[in-house]
């Protein structure tokens, strides 16, 4: 367990990170696109971006003086967000301040375990490193392995896109992960949907807050007032 917080973490307690990413065959999906969005919510006050696909990492770095959390989706089932030290490494060469992968103890394309993978990436470059968790196991696992952080990405086993706009985030595991690991950083991650999603969080114990689809997909927040407007 890292026995100390890096400044980078802690530039961002209290604050608000954004996750720009856009879906394979969606208008939005270019690295320019993504790019112009993040520059918007860095305008708009985000401490830091987080963000898919090497191409969109290195676009952003570019665009933007905040901190960058990148990482390489690939595939759709089990370990899909970073799954490799050879995804881990790409997001850190292409600019990734803190490279984010899975938590779980599932198994990895490249045999290795969550453990070995973050001791390689920690020997071999100098971006820090968040944990995707889904449960306190994972949270658990992160910090022993020596996270920097550790976020609650993927407690509700699906993604935030296309759910209900009061489907809120998972403040149970945010408090339980809190009151265990008492100072250390622990992200709320996952369907915060509104600003009242976020400030529960905060309150909860949340070191940082990431909330993505509610201000940077369209398409979801379109369907939101959609079904809001055509509700009988």
């Amino acid at each position: 367990m890292a026995s100390t917080v890096a400044p980078l973490i802690e530039g961002l307690k209290g604050k608000l990170v954004v996750s720009v990413q856009a879906y394979p065959g969606e208008p939005m999906r270019t690295p320019e696109t993504m790019a112009a969005i993040a520059r918007a919510c860095e305008l708009g006050g985000a401490a830091a971006i987080r963000c898919q696909g090497l191409s969109d990492i290195s676009a952003i770095k570019g665009r933007v003086e905040v901190p960058v959390i990148g990482l390489w989706k690939e595939g759709h089932d089990g370990v899909f967000i970073t799954p490799t030290l050879r995804h881990a490494l790409a997001c850190a060469y292409a600019g990734a301040d803190i490279v984010a992968l899975d938590a779980t103890d599932r198994p990895r394309p490249d045999g290795r375990t969550f453990e070995e993978t973050v001791a390689e990436l920690r020997r071999r470059v100098d971006a820090l490193i968040m944990a995707d968790c889904s449960c306190i196991e994972d949270i658990r696992r992160g910090f022993a392995a020596g996270c920097d952080v550790c976020s609650t990405t993927l407690s509700h086993g699906n993604q935030a896109w296309g759910t209900a706009l009061d489907d809120g985030p998972d403040l149970a595991l945010l408090r339980q992960a809190t009151e265990e690991f008492p100072g250390m950083p622990v992200c709320c991650e996952g369907h915060v949907h509104t600003p009242a999603d976020a400030t529960a969080a905060i309150q909860a114990g949340a070191w940082m807050v990431v909330s993505g689809t509610a201000i940077t997909h369209p398409t979801t927040i379109t369907s939101w007032f959609v079904e809001a407007t055509q509700a009988r």
